[in-house]
């Protein structure tokens, strides 16, 4: 049988555009189940702790929302270019954007077999929180100015 990947592509890149906390249950459909994830942040070795790191992510956030803006397939390789908006709940009361993309392997039934996620903490994240920030800032202008 033949995998349509173009097709399984757009159904997971839809999955995460309308991803919800409730939604999040529905991640084997899309992963296989010793799915490889790698993020500047986390490396994990299954779908269940893809799993468990969305939910953090809608329990640390307000209204996290994934919009895909670019998509490159060739085989049963892709490219997602994203970006994730969300509200923080405890710091910077303006919406929050990380941009980033996703180099994608897919397995034989179409699922994401790998995944390695590429974006910068330091700018997207680090720099905007109020003491880390200025110390960044600070050791930036120390080293490299």
């Amino acid at each position: 049988m033949d995998i349509d990947h173009a097709a399984a592509l757009t159904r997971l890149t839809h999955y995460f555009e309308t991803l919800t906390r409730q939604s999040v249950g529905n991640l084997g459909e899309f992963y296989t189940p010793n799915v490889y994830v790698k993020t500047p942040l986390h490396e994990v070795r299954s779908a269940a702790e893809v799993a468990s790191l969305l939910t953090h992510l809608f329990e640390r956030l307000d209204v996290p929302r994934f919009e895909v803006t670019a998509q490159l397939l060739q085989h049963n390789q892709a490219l997602l270019v994203w970006n994730l908006h969300f509200h923080a709940k405890r710091w910077l009361d303006d919406e929050q954007v990380i941009h980033g993309a996703s180099h994608l392997r897919l397995a034989l039934d179409g699922r994401v077999a790998y995944q390695r996620d590429y974006w910068d903490a330091t700018e997207d994240v680090y720099l905007k929180l109020p003491f880390v920030g200025r110390l960044i800032r600070w050791l930036r202008e120390r080293m490299f100015l």
